[in-house]
């Protein structure tokens, strides 16, 4: 099983899954939009063709934080 902090920039929760769990579900059942934002496991980001993909197959081996972070649509030009 694996320790996983998931969650937004601003709202976090752990969860214990299977090694087999695929990244869209995950994301999906915890409520974690995919739409506004970047996904990251553990700072490095997520490509849209890894959704899924197992976490296994991710390369999370024990723990990891898949964190949701916003765009800024209102950074300065």
């Amino acid at each position: 099983m694996l320790n996983i902090t998931i969650g937004t920039n601003t709202s976090r929760k752990k969860v214990v899954v299977a090694p087999n769990t695929v990244l869209r579900d995950l994301l999906q059942e915890n409520g974690v939009n995919t739409g506004v934002g970047t996904i990251h496991i553990d700072g490095i980001p997520v490509q849209i063709s890894d959704m899924g993909k197992t976490l296994e197959e991710l390369g999370v081996t024990d723990k990891a934080y898949i964190i949701s972070i916003a765009k800024a649509d209102n950074a300065s030009k």
